[in-house]
């Protein structure tokens, strides 16, 4: 049976989205399918001029309660589970008048865009839990060896031309991939509600976190190998990524995305599209080499590549708004992995062509960030919220005060470091990074190999600006600061050392600003 063609006689069609429905349902009587359907579905067929049954006439049983009591009747659900290869289930049919269906077309309550709505209640988000419906789906999957189960409208094309061809029969590979997918879409569903209440308390107050964190990610696409060679890897999609996030990405050129480009485009992106003015962005290693602001996308790219020209070489360049030919060519001068940008004008597609497996990508450059944040660990999952940063509470700690131009670049390069692994310390001047020191054990080092990176580049620290992610322990890294020729630095404050590290800023006459609030990112 399981290899068999099972014709299709008989479909329930009850949707909330009803974008194609009609075309489908078109489609299926064209095929001489007799339509069962419910409420606003059957109304919509009907108005279509299609022969179509409503339900509460089909079991003898009016819909009632608001339409909660439409679907759930033997008459529904005993036609779709009933097995047809068993002789006393065919008897039960037979005695009790219940045809068979053949085909249910479901899609379930809006909930996640209910409750998604500004102000919606506690009522509401109940009212919107969907019961009929994922009934009818659950019945129909599980009974996929002689019944189609349809929840998904981007289906309908590819499955209208497939019963045309087949003159209203599928195969039993197709039977169960809608399955599969069938209760991938009851779980995800059910994981949503699940996460909402639990978030909440029955009064409707919100909690930080949910009891229950239920997860749904889609496959995306198989990569060709992990972080290593040897490592396998695939890349998962949420059903509804935060807007603008990577998972968004169109990629319109260049070889396949691997693991590593994955991760470090993320990296690169996220700290891109913070910054509401032009920006560049490029990343080595999950680590910003060179980041800068400018009036246009090629001077802020050029001032960016400056900071680290070696680190940069096999890139991951992220810009924050259209690409032009300009830009495209001084980007195509140097190996680049990946870029990224909002669009690409003509003149720029054609310069990259050029370079065929550069992968270019398309990304709205929204700062939505990401709702939160999660990192795998054995047999459980760290999660936390945005590290998002309120200037409101920077505080300056010395005699001197920073001047504007010297605020400007304090508050760039504190942006800068949150996207720096930690311990970070980022040096910066007019606009762009000038050495950026990551990922060290002590805060220290990373000051002393920002401050080598800088000079190396023939980059001067004269004037300069330091970033720490977190506070200083002692005063030596504030001491490489001020000789390296910084002459303001920001960092988070919250040492038991806090007044000596302050006093040794006074001493060389640097402003430092605290914000009480540190970067970590490990």
């Amino acid at each position: 049976m399981k290899h068999d063609l099972i014709g299709i006689k008989r479909a329930l069609l009850s949707v909330s989205d009803k974008a194609g429905i009609v075309e489908f349902g078109r489609a299926l009587a064209d095929l001489g399918v007799e339509l069962l359907s419910t409420g606003g579905t059957a109304k919509l067929l009907a108005g279509a001029g299609l022969p179509v049954i409503e339900v509460g006439d089909y079991t003898g049983f009016p819909e009632m309660m608001d339409g909660r009591v439409k679907t759930l009747h033997p008459k529904v659900h005993g036609g779709i589970l009933a097995r047809r290869d068993l002789a006393h289930h065919e008897s039960a049919m037979r005695e009790h008048g219940i045809p068979p269906i053949d085909m249910v077309v479901v899609n379930l309550y809006p909930f996640a865009q209910t409750v998604a709505r500004p102000g919606c209640g506690m009522d509401e988000a109940i009212e919107n839990i969907d019961i009929g419906g994922p009934t009818l789906v659950r019945a129909a999957a599980k009974n996929h060896a002689f019944v189609a189960i349809v929840t998904d409208p981007a289906d309908y094309a590819r499955l209208a031309k497939r019963l045309a061809q087949t003159r209203g029969k599928l195969s039993f590979a197709e039977r169960y991939a809608l399955a599969a997918k069938a209760f991938s879409h009851t779980a995800e569903y059910d994981g949503m509600i699940s996460s909402w209440l639990t978030a909440r308390d029955e009064k409707g107050a919100a909690r930080a976190f949910p009891d229950r964190l239920n997860l749904a990610f889609g496959l995306a696409q198989t990569l060709r190998y992990g972080e290593n060679p040897h490592q396998s890897a695939a890349f998962y999609r949420e059903a509804s990524p935060p807007p603008g996030s990577l998972a968004g990405f169109c990629q319109v050129q260049g070889k396949e995305l691997s693991y590593n480009n994955i991760a470090d485009a993320d990296a690169a992106w996220e700290c891109c599209r913070s910054f509401e003015v032009t920006a560049c962005v490029i990343v080595k290693h999950a680590n910003p080499c060179g980041v800068a602001v400018a009036q246009t996308p090629l001077e802020a790219y050029r001032r960016a590549f400056r900071t680290d020209p070696t680190s940069a070489f096999g890139g991951i360049i992220a810009f924050n708004r259209p690409v032009d030919e300009a830009t495209a060519t001084a980007v195509a001068s140097q190996f680049v992995e990946v870029v990224i940008a909002p669009a690409y004008d003509q003149a720029a597609r054609a310069v990259f062509a050029a370079k065929q497996n550069v992968r270019l990508l398309i990304l709205e450059a929204k700062p939505d960030l990401n709702r939160l944040e999660m990192k795998r660990v054995g047999g459980g999952l760290l999660v936390q919220t945005p590290d998002d940063f309120d200037v409101a509470s920077l505080k300056v700690a010395t005699r001197r005060k920073p001047s504007d131009a010297e605020m400007n670049d304090l508050l760039f390069a504190f942006r800068v470091a949150k996207f720096v692994k930690s311990n970070a310390i980022v040096f910066c001047g007019g606009g762009m990074t000038l050495g950026v020191g990551a990922g060290q054990m002590s805060r220290v080092d990373a000051t002393r190999i920002a401050s080598i990176k800088a000079g190396n580049n023939g980059l001067s620290l004269k004037g300069s600006v330091a970033a720490s992610d977190a506070f200083f322990p002692f005063r030596d890294g504030l001491d490489v600061i001020a000789r390296a020729g910084a002459r303001a630095v920001i960092q988070p404050g919250g040492s038991v050392k806090d007044s000596e590290v302050i006093a040794a800023a006074d001493e060389h006459d640097m402003a430092m600003v605290l914000t009480g609030m540190r970067h970590f990112r490990h």
